[in-house]
């Protein structure tokens, strides 16, 4: 098997790279990407004789089909403005392909590639991807389901690479319509922080508030689970306090909309300035506090009584204890694990279905799970009868 990793020399793509050499078994891993002298330093660090590099430019569309011809899978880690892109070389070159975002561009490859006879999952991270397979996981033991609520704390600095700065920026668009939840059958648009919700996540993380953001999530297992009965879906995130105090304040100030300014007659988009002063600042560079952390709350029925299953996550931490676990590598490594290790299964043919898929459709959770915790990362679940919980609650 060949993979081609699609920006395999960026921060979060690398780390899906070092995972295929320690734990896969493709007979050779290609880095794809623009910058080649930080591919040829990855390649010479991690020292693997199936390991080469190509310079691919996604933006010539002819030259990157060509690069990946021949390849079984491209592990895309390119950034959400490029997906499009990406996802159209994909599927004419007759690869499958995963990636990290999911948001929605993939769709029109899907006829592609269901007539080359091949599978892409968009959003195979932690979230979108790993949160999917949790609430999966409590959906598969329930008759049918009343709320379904994501939530997840992203520890990392607000802009250590542009592509995160970009995130950043996209999630918080004022304008932006894909910021929906799922009630009621229907999808409704809410306003950057709606819905505060407090989320207690384990230590070293604690209470955080969160709020309502444009993840694949809700679109996803609304598909995946309507014969269920599900009434509300809800996706919220948080960064660290710091970064979310920033985040507020832009957007009270009218900042976010990324309004055109002049500059000695040069016209500039004012976010697009504090992105990348923050890309370029030790401020926009470090935090305090590094990691992942995912919680997910399925309340349903089974067998006549309500139920409550919470899953989440837990890590090595970042205070340099376990080796390669250190800082910032303690949130990467949980983005890029997962899509490295569905990059795998996808490629060994484990995925029967083509065309472009959503997680649900093409991943059994129990699978996924068995291989995060060869890496260390471990998946909880509680599950609790409400009514019990009530009974007890009132005797107090």
């Amino acid at each position: 098997m060949k993979v081609f990793c699609l920006g395999g020399a960026g921060r979060i793509c690398s780390e899906a790279v070092r995972d295929l050499v320690e734990y896969s078994s493709f007979e050779k891993i290609t880095i794809g990407d623009f910058n080649e002298e930080i591919g040829l330093a990855l390649i010479k660090e991690l020292d693997d004789p199936r390991l080469d590099f190509v310079k691919v430019n996604v933006h010539d569309h002819e030259d990157t089909v060509s690069k990946m011809k021949g390849y079984d899978i491209v592990m895309d880690g390119t950034t959400i403005t490029l997906n499009g892109l990406s996802t159209a070389a994909i599927a004419e070159a007759g690869c499958h392909g995963i990636n990290l975002n999911g948001f929605g561009a993939e769709e029109e490859a899907n006829e592609m590639f269901k007539a080359n006879q091949k599978t892409c999952v968009p959003g195979f991270g932690m979230t979108p991807g790993v949160t999917q397979m949790m609430a999966m996981c409590a959906a598969n033991q329930l008759d049918t389901i009343d709320s379904i609520r994501v939530s997840h704390g992203a520890f990392r600095p607000i802009a250590f690479s542009r592509a995160i700065a970009e995130t950043t920026t996209y999630e918080y668009d004022p304008d932006l319509p894909g910021r929906v939840v799922y009630e009621n059958g229907e999808f409704i648009q809410v306003p950057p922080f709606a819905r505060p919700r407090e989320i207690q996540l384990p230590e070293p993380y604690g209470k955080t508030v969160q709020y309502i953001i444009p993840h694949a999530e809700t679109k996803t297992l609304a598909q995946a689970l309507s014969h269920k009965g599900v009434n509300l879906i809800e996706v919220r995130g948080t960064w660290p306090e710091k970064n979310m105090q920033l985040i507020r304040a832009l957007y009270d100030w009218g900042i976010l909309r990324n309004d055109k300014i002049k500059i000695e007659n040069v016209e500039v988009g004012i976010m697009d300035c504090v992105a990348e002063y923050l890309f370029q600042s030790k401020e926009g560079q470090e935090t305090d506090l590094y990691g992942y952390s995912l919680h997910v709350e399925v309340i349903g029925k089974k067998d006549g009584k309500t139920v409550q299953h919470i899953l989440y996550h837990t890590h090595p931490a970042s205070d340099g204890s376990v080796k390669g676990w250190e800082k910032l590598r303690a949130y990467i490594r949980n983005v890029g694990i997962p899509m490295a290790i569905a990059t795998e299964i996808i490629a060994k043919g484990e995925v029967e279905k083509t065309g472009v898929i959503i997680p649900e459709e093409a991943f059994d959770p129990s699978a996924i799970f068995k291989e995060l915790e060869k890496r260390g990362i471990y998946i909880r679940e509680e599950i609790t009868y409400v009514e019990e919980q009530r009974e007890k609650a009132t005797q107090q």
